[in-house]
């Protein structure tokens, strides 16, 4: 690998870094204590710090050394809604908050690549350092944005990283257009008449109609979605009752689709609200359908994506990169940024270990060094080209 030196110099300062993130997580728009530590460091490398965007977001600014192009760099702060349970030294000091998906490593990995930026400044232009609050499900991109993140910081390309386990450390990859599907939580109420439970015809069974639906969504995929694209279409929680002899007044199901483009995204929203309404007025009860938009597909730039693998090869050798991967179904927020400016989402290696959202995982503190050479290496390349 050839890593930039200066950060390798320092990645013992990374990992006490990282440590400190992980132990003191915060949820989505409550990294108070994050944002600060963020704005802190980079203020003391001599970085143009501006706070409170987005709420709890913190944009740096470093100038280079000439006039050249403008490279946005994103990391997310925000930790998980989970208990962990690693039992490391380091394992968060707060109950019910977890950095299980690793954004302690991707804020580090992205102070790192400043850090640097800021005290070499040998690249043209300026390095945008983006530290975005709430990517987890809560809408912190969009959030930034309509606080008018790309009309303050106007960004030609923009980049983000994310640890990926079960990788080989180091290794880079990256799908070419669209790489994550949109996400769209949905919730189903359904309206009966409550009875006693050995009393069922005076009843109008939500329950009955609850387990209906169920099946019925199920054919969405298999029978509306043309075979040849793909969704997804789950239900994960469902909600009914409270006693063993109650038919109850309603019912709930929630969960989540994924799809991969505009129309089939459509199209689903569209079958699961009709198929609702009318199996529920079948069974003589009302059908209350919402459905959540909390994702976008994530979409990589051609010219953007060709870059960064480029880079990533001079950085770490072809055999630890890997070009035009399958899409992935999980979404990221950071699709949002990329409708505004074109960019590209890579993913990071960081070896074998518990998956993302496990509350055995940790951030494998060997590749910060890794990732924040990637982030340093893109910028002074791309604000020079």
């Amino acid at each position: 690998m050839k890593l930039v030196p200066e950060i390798v110099a320092f990645s013992d300062e990374l990992t006490r870094i990282r440590r400190d993130i992980h132990a003191h997580p915060e949820l989505g728009f409550q990294e108070e204590r994050t944002s600060a530590l963020v704005a802190d460091l980079l203020a003391g490398w001599g970085v143009e710090v501006h706070r409170g965007i987005g709420q709890t977001g913190v944009v740096g600014v470093i100038r280079g050394d000439g006039r050249g192009r403008t490279i946005g760099l994103r990391a997310d702060m925000d930790a998980l809604p989970m208990t962990e349970a690693t039992g490391l030294a380091h394992a968060s000091a707060r109950p019910n908050v977890f950095h299980g998906c690793g954004h302690d490593g991707h804020t580090t990995m992205l102070l790192g690549a400043g850090k640097y930026l800021a005290e070499t400044r040998r690249f043209p232009g300026e390095a945008i350092l983006i530290f975005q609050p709430a990517e987890e499900g809560l809408g912190g991109a969009v959030r930034m944005l309509a606080d008018g993140l790309f009309q303050k910081f106007p960004c030609d390309e923009i980049y983000a990283l994310h640890t990926w386990p079960g990788a080989p450390v180091g290794r880079i990859s990256l799908k070419m257009g669209v790489a994550m599907a949109a996400a769209d939580n949905f919730e189903i109420e359904i309206l009966g008449r409550g009875a006693h439970g050995a009393q069922p015809h005076v009843a109008v069974d939500p329950v009955v109609a609850a387990v209906n639906i169920a099946q019925a969504l199920q054919t969405i995929v298999s029978r509306n979605v043309d075979p040849l694209r793909a969704a997804i279409v789950s239900i994960t929680q469902i909600h009914a009752g409270s006693a063993f002899n109650v038919i109850p007044d309603s019912a709930r199901l929630c969960g989540t689709i994924r799809t991969f483009d505009d129309h089939v995204r459509a199209l689903v929203a569209e079958r699961m609200t009709s198929l609702a309404h009318a199996i529920a007025d079948g069974f003589g009860a009302r059908a209350r359908v919402n459905i959540d938009a909390r994702f976008s597909v994530l979409n990589n730039s051609e010219t953007q994506a060709l870059a960064a693998m480029e880079i990533a090869r001079d950085l770490v050798g072809p055999a630890l990169t890997q070009f035009d991967t399958d899409p992935l179904s999980g979404s990221e927020d950071f699709a949002d940024m990329l409708k505004a400016a074109p960019g590209a989402y890579l993913l990071l290696g960081q070896g074998d270990g518990p998956s993302l959202h496990n509350p055995r995982f940790d951030f494998n503190d060997d590749v910060a060094p890794i990732g924040a050479s990637l982030l340093a290496r893109i910028a002074e390349v791309r604000a020079a080209a």
